[in-house]
C-alpha cells in the first residue's frame, strides 16, 4: 500500500526519526508525535514494514508492505456472536480523537454504553461523577503525560478492584522493555476487529 502527499517534505534527519513516539515537527498543541509511531507498531506487529521516500519541498510517500494471508479465518462457532455482545458501562481513554470515537462506536454496536475521556484527568473526573457505575477502563498504554498503567493505578486508588484493559499498537516485548506491561489486565494489540475487540472486552468483565 502506497500513500502520497504534496506537503513540504522531510530531511533526512526528520526521516530517520520520524517513526519514534512522540517526535513531531508541529508546533506544541497540533500534534503528539503518536500517529506514525502507531502506523509503525501495528505494521510491526503485523510483520511487516514500512518504508518512507521524501525531500524537503517535494512531499513525502510511505510504502506500506504486509504479508498475504495464507488461508481465510476460520468461522466462529455456533452461538457465539451472541456471548459478544453486553450492556455494562465501559469508559474508553485514548488521547486521539478519532480513534477513540471509533472504538467507542464499535463497543455501542455491541450495546455498551461507552463513557469518553481524552487522558487520566478526564477519566478521573468521569469516574468521581459515577461512582461504582463503570464496569470496566479501557484504556490506551503509550499516551501524552500520564501513561495507561499509571492511570489505571490512580483510577483503583479510587475504586480499588476496578476491571482495567489496554489497547496498544506495540507489542508486548516492547511493553515490557519500557517497564509498561501489566500482568493483571488483558492487554488487546493493534490491529483487531470488532469480534476480537468484543471477546477480549468480554473476558476482562470476567474477570476478579
Amino acid at each position: 500500500m502506497t500513500i502520497s502527499d504534496t506537503g513540504e517534505g522531510m530531511d533526512e534527519e526528520t526521516q530517520r526519526r520520524v517513526f519514534e513516539p512522540f517526535f513531531t515537527t508541529k508546533e506544541v498543541g497540533r500534534g503528539t508525535g503518536l500517529g506514525l509511531s502507531m502506523v509503525y507498531g501495528i505494521v510491526k506487529q503485523s510483520q511487516g514494514t514500512v518504508q518512507v521516500e521524501s525531500q524537503p519541498g517535494a512531499g513525502a510517500t510511505f510504502r506500506v508492505y504486509l504479508p498475504a494471508a495464507s488461508e481465510a479465518p476460520p468461522p466462529p462457532p455456533p452461538g457465539e456472536n451472541q456471548s459478544l455482545y453486553g450492556s455494562e458501562t465501559l469508559l474508553l481513554i485514548e488521547d486521539d480523537e478519532s480513534v477513540r470515537d471509533l472504538l467507542a462506536g464499535m463497543l455501542r454496536q455491541r450495546g455498551y454504553r461507552v463513557l469518553q475521556a481524552r487522558d487520566c484527568d478526564d477519566a478521573l473526573q468521569a469516574l468521581a461523577s459515577a461512582p461504582g457505575s463503570v464496569d470496566l477502563v479501557i484504556s490506551d498504554v503509550i499516551m501524552p503525560g500520564i501513561n495507561g498503567p499509571e492511570a489505571a493505578r490512580r483510577l483503583r486508588a479510587i475504586e480499588p478492584g476496578l476491571r482495567i484493559m489496554f489497547v496498544t499498537g506495540y507489542s508486548s516485548e516492547d511493553l515490557e522493555l519500557r517497564g509498561l506491561q501489566d500482568q493483571g489486565s488483558v492487554t488487546l494489540e493493534k490491529p483487531f476487529d470488532l469480534d476480537t475487540l468484543s471477546r477480549a472486552v468480554r473476558q476482562s468483565l470476567v474477570r476478579s
